[in-house]
Parts: C-alpha cells; structure tokens; sequence
C-alpha cells in the first residue's frame, strides 16, 4: 500500500477544484482499505473516504488521509429466470455497470444512466433520476466498520432509504466504509417512461416500443443536452435537491404562480429546484470564473480555476434568493468539503 503525501485533489474531483490531501492513498481491495484504517490511527488523523469524487465541493485542504476506493469486480451471486443478485465493488464506475447490466439485459438501473460516481456512492445518496432510485434496486451491501476493522452487512431496511438519504449519511456517517454493493436486477423488464421527457424523446427517436436500452439512449440524449460535461466543464450535477412542500404551501405559490410544476408525492409536493433557481433569475449567470449553467439551473460550474469557496457563497445566495422569493430554503445535494 502506497501513502502518498500533499497530493492534489484536482484529478479526483468533479468540480476541477485543486485542493490537497495531507495522506493518500489508492484502495483496491478490502484488506488495503482495513490496512489505511490502521495506518490512520497510527498517525493520529481522521480519514476521508473518496470515490468517484462527483459529489463533493471541496473548500479547503484535507488534514486527514484521504482513501480512493477503486475495489472492482461485478460478479453473479445468483441467476433465475425472473431476476439476478449482482454483487458490484465499490470503486466501479456507476455509468460503466449500468452499460454492463444493459448488454446483459438485467432490467432496473437504465433510468440511472450517465450518472457519475462510483457503485459505493449509489446507496449512501441513494441516488435517483428520471422516477427510479436506487432503493428499487438495492439487495444489500457490505461495508468495514471505521473503529472495529469488521466488515458488517447492511440490507435494504437497516439503509434506511430516503429522498437523496441513507443512514450512511445520518446516523451512521462517518462509521463505515461500504466496499460493495448486492442488487437485484429484473429480467422481464419494468420500464420507467412516464418521468421527464423520456416518453417524448422516445417518440422523437420513432421508438413505439422501447426496450430497456432505448431507455436508457433516451436518458443519455436529454442528459448530454442539458448537463455540462465535467471533463470539459467542472461541476457536480445537480446541485441541490428538489424541495417538497405541504400542499397548503404549494397551493399558495400556484396562486401567485400558476406555472409552477409540481409532483405529488404521500408527504407534500415535490417543485423542481430547477425551476424556482430559473424564476428567481439565476439561470445562465456567470460571475468570474463560476456560474450557473445556461440549460440547467440546477448546475453549478466551475469555468477553471475557481476556489470551492466561491462556487459555495454562489449556492448560498441562490438559496437565500429563492427562500425571499418562493419562502422555500433549497437543501445542498453536494458535500461541501
């Protein structure tokens, strides 16, 4: 296992900011990640878990040992003719798996298309897109307790799944590190094309009756068109959550703003954050080396250059810009470092 000292961050980071790690140090297996465990309390430094760095704003340099996780390996656990346990490491590249299920015909991920990060990423954010979160598809996973050095199991009711939530990051965050992930897969496809504009980008295509790699191409197209690129332009995706409301609450902005989108959910409404960053006038605005992204609003970016620091005031006054004007407080989706 190589540490490696004061190494920039700049490679390892979605949003091209160029911060230091003070450790570092590359995992590929869970033995090297028990063995930085180990060499962290013998320094006497916290350490800080890394994966496909997508999902982090980073203001200032790390004082802790930073562990890139890069465990591999898709393997089979189990084959029937309804469904299939995949077990994934957790240094996968997320995209990469759903393109592998997809030749492979395993229904369930394809809606998740073109998300960037890493398979252990998928369940801590339970991430989502386009009607589908991860939950759907999440069997258990395997994760090293930071203090013990044990590795526990998780399955799906101790993740405690929410909107862009796990207890990974509540009342476990912080504990463990998560090394691979089981999902269970369908292979008599459910397809998912009600959400956005998938059914419409369907028909444009002259798709009548799409498979689960139609959907999946759909949600590349509208993807590509409307997300920036972070290899060419430095960003985290979506930056913030989409807000639910009471239906009182949202009854009243409809008044005021009759073209308000809204998606009814069991607890409230949920607004697109999109929108109400485009009405409260953000969308397109660049400021030095930042700004929001002119197709998405829901896009932070970092033109080169830029301190993490600046891209974090730009979300603050976002926020306080769209609480004064819809009273909703927008809810960061990116870790600020």
């Amino acid at each position: 296992m190589n540490i490696q000292e004061n190494i920039s961050l700049l490679p390892f980071n979605t949003f091209g900011i160029d911060k230091k790690a003070r450790f570092f140090v590359q995992a590929k297996t869970e033995e090297d990640v028990k063995a930085a465990l180990l060499k962290s309390k013998e320094l006497k430094i916290p350490v800080f878990v890394l994966g496909g760095g997508s999902n982090i704003l980073l203001t200032k340099d790390i004082d802790a040992l930073v562990i890139k996780i890069e465990i591999q390996g898709i393997q089979v656990l189990k084959d029937n003719e309804d469904e299939i346990l995949v077990e994934v490491g957790a240094g996968e590249n997320w995209h990469q798996f759903v393109m592998f299920c997809i030749e492979n015909n395993w229904a369930g991920v394809e809606n998740l298309s073109l998300i960037p990060g890493t398979v252990g990423a998928s369940p801590m954010q339970n991430i989502g897109a386009y009607g589908v979160e991860i939950k759907e598809v999440f069997h258990h996973l395997k994760a090293i307790n930071r203090q013990t050095l044990e590795e526990e199991i998780f399955d799906w009711e101790a993740c405690k799944f929410g909107y862009r939530e796990s207890v990974f990051k509540n009342e476990l965050k912080d504990q463990f590190i998560i090394v691979r992930v089981i999902f269970r897969l369908r292979k008599k496809p459910v397809l998912h094309v009600a959400y956005g504009a998938i059914k419409q980008t369907l028909e444009e295509m002259g798709i009548s009756n799409p498979g689960i790699k139609n959907i999946s191409d759909a949600v590349i197209q509208i993807r590509q068109s409307k997300l920036p690129d972070p290899k060419q332009i430095g960003n985290a995706g979506s930056f913030f959550k989409n807000p639910t409301i009471p239906k009182e609450q949202f009854e009243a902005l409809k008044a005021e703003f009759p073209e308000i989108p809204s998606f009814p959910m069991e607890e409230g409404v949920k607004v697109p954050a999109a929108w109400l960053i485009e009405k409260a006038g953000w969308k397109g605005k660049t400021f030095g080396k930042i700004g929001v992204h002119k197709f998405q609003p829901l896009v932070l970016v970092n033109y080169g250059g830029a301190d993490g620091t600046e891209i974090q005031d730009l979300s603050r006054k976002i926020q306080e810009s769209v609480q004064h004007k819809f009273g909703i407080l927008l809810q960061p989706e990116v870790n600020f470092i």
